[in-house]
C-alpha cells in the first residue's frame, strides 16, 4: 500500500505581507480614503450645427482626438492624484478657430464628482451655464 504525505515545506504560499497590503488597499479605496472618480462630459453647444474637434490630455494620458457633431458629447472618467496635481486640458477647433481650456484643475475642481462642460464660441460653461470661463489663447 502506498501512502502519500503532503509537505508544506516545498510549497510557496503567498507572503502574508502581500495579502495584508492587498486587503489594506481594498479597504482604503472602498472607505473613500482614495479620491473619488470624476466623470467629465464635454458637450458641443456651438452655434448653427457646427462640428467640434477636441483633443484632451493630461501629463500622463492622451485621450485622443474626438470629433463631435453639434449637440453630441465626449465623456471620460479618472481618479484625481492624491498628490493634488491633476490637470487635464483640451484644445478645441471649429470653423478655423482654435481655443484651449483646462477642463480639470484639481485645486479648482477636486470637490466635483461630475464636470459638465458646454463648449460655446464665447467660452466654456460649466454646469448648466452657471459658471463661465474664458478661453485660453493659443500661442
Amino acid at each position: 500500500m502506498l501512502f502519500c504525505r503532503s509537505s508544506t515545506a516545498n510549497m510557496n504560499p503567498l507572503p502574508i505581507n502581500w495579502l495584508l497590503s492587498l486587503t489594506l488597499v481594498f479597504v482604503v479605496s472602498e472607505a473613500g480614503l482614495l479620491l473619488h472618480k470624476t466623470d467629465v462630459l464635454i458637450y458641443n453647444d456651438l452655434d448653427g450645427g457646427t462640428d467640434l474637434t477636441l483633443h484632451c490630455k493630461s501629463k500622463n494620458n492622451d485621450l485622443g482626438i474626438q470629433h463631435l457633431a453639434y449637440r453630441n458629447n465626449f465623456e471620460f472618467n479618472f481618479r484625481p492624484s492624491f498628490l493634488g496635481n491633476t490637470l487635464i486640458y483640451c484644445t478645441m477647433q471649429w470653423n478655423g478657430t482654435m481655443r484651449w481650456f483646462d477642463i480639470y484643475v484639481e485645486g479648482r475642481d477636486v470637490s466635483r464628482i461630475r464636470c459638465l462642460l458646454y463648449v460655446r464660441p464665447d467660452g466654456p460653461f460649466l454646469y448648466n451655464y452657471e459658471i463661465c470661463y474664458h478661453w485660453k489663447s493659443v500661442a
